[in-house]
């Protein structure tokens, strides 16, 4: 594990934003940290930048006790962007690069790839303030990962992106990830949650309330439902025990239905069943979302 944290505590003046919140980040992975609006996932972001201490609990950085050395390991992209807007966008991402120890050499070549990459070269001697929301957002993302950190958070980082920047986007974090990083990813969007994370942590209330990889914990709450196509119509499908057909509809005699297994829980056990009383072209279980498996969680709790 890159993060570790354990029993992590943090309140203020009465309200406790975090009580005892423990969290694995694996290496080399991203691992998307939800919840809604006050659960602690900022207060959590803001223990491993260092900005704040924890009360109590103990935070892990690659098996050590994380100390301000270890920030130079982390690129943050937080939510509320923030660039000079009256300078230049090639001067102040030099500058921004120099922060974080990189020569002024290392960081022209840097930042002349990703400028490329990300097609905006032609801004270089622009003011900040000459691009678009979306431009100085792409601006923020390579400053972030200039220096190539161990660590990379990334707060909210679709906002306010159109489909085909925040797909790029996307691209480039599976790409980060693939190189080695590791990635902690904050968000609302269980969409994006599902294209790119890799696991998660749940937080609801200050405390981890779900959490482990994504392809795992949809399969936890799966509830028995498949989407089937067929020759032949509903009536067909009542020959079957245990099965109860939620919606079905039928067009030049094949008909698509989906329906909910009460006494099957395997999907080859129940094809088989299908199979002996219609004849079926199409089968698929149906695994709930994120997002619906964030709304449960966060409203049972």
């Amino acid at each position: 594990m890159l993060i570790d944290a354990k029993g992590i505590v943090k309140a203020y003046s009465g309200h406790v934003a975090l009580d005892g919140l423990n969290i694995e980040v694996p290496e080399g992975a991203v691992h998307g940290l939800l919840g809604p609006n006050g659960a602690g996932k900022t207060t959590f972001i803001r223990i491993l930048n260092q900005m704040t201490k924890q009360d109590a609990g103990e935070l892990l950085f690659d098996g050590h006790t994380m100390t301000m050395a270890d920030v130079a390991q982390v690129g943050y992209l937080p939510e509320e962007r923030g660039l000079y807007k009256k300078m230049k966008v090639g001067e102040e991402a030099i500058y921004l690069a120099r922060l974080r120890g990189l020569s002024k050499y290392d960081a022209k070549v840097r930042l002349k790839y990703w400028f490329d990459k990300f097609e905006i070269g032609e801004w270089w001697n622009k003011k900040v303030e000459q691009l678009s929301k979306g431009m100085q957002q792409k601006v923020q993302f390579i400053v972030t990962v200039l220096h190539e950190p161990r660590l990379l958070i990334f707060d909210e980082p679709f906002s306010g992106f159109d489909p085909v920047n925040a797909n790029l986007l996307k691209q480039e974090i599976l790409n980060l990830r693939d190189k080695g990083a590791t990635v902690l990813f904050s968000t609302h969007n269980m969409g994006s949650v599902e294209a790119v994370c890799d696991s998660i942590s749940l937080i609801n209330k200050s405390h981890v309330v779900l959490d482990g990889k994504v392809k795992d914990i949809k399969k936890q709450y799966k509830e028995g439902k498949y989407e089937l196509s067929f020759q032949g119509s509903e009536s067909d499908l009542q020959q079957v025990s245990g099965l109860n057909i939620l919606s079905s509809k039928t067009i030049d005699g094949t008909t698509s239905a989906i329906v909910k297994s009460t006494n099957i829980t395997s999907p080859n056990e129940l094809l088989r069943e299908l199979i002996n009383a219609v004849e079926v072209s199409e089968f698929k279980e149906i695994l709930p979302t994120m997002e619906e498996i964030f709304i449960q969680q966060v409203e049972k709790k």
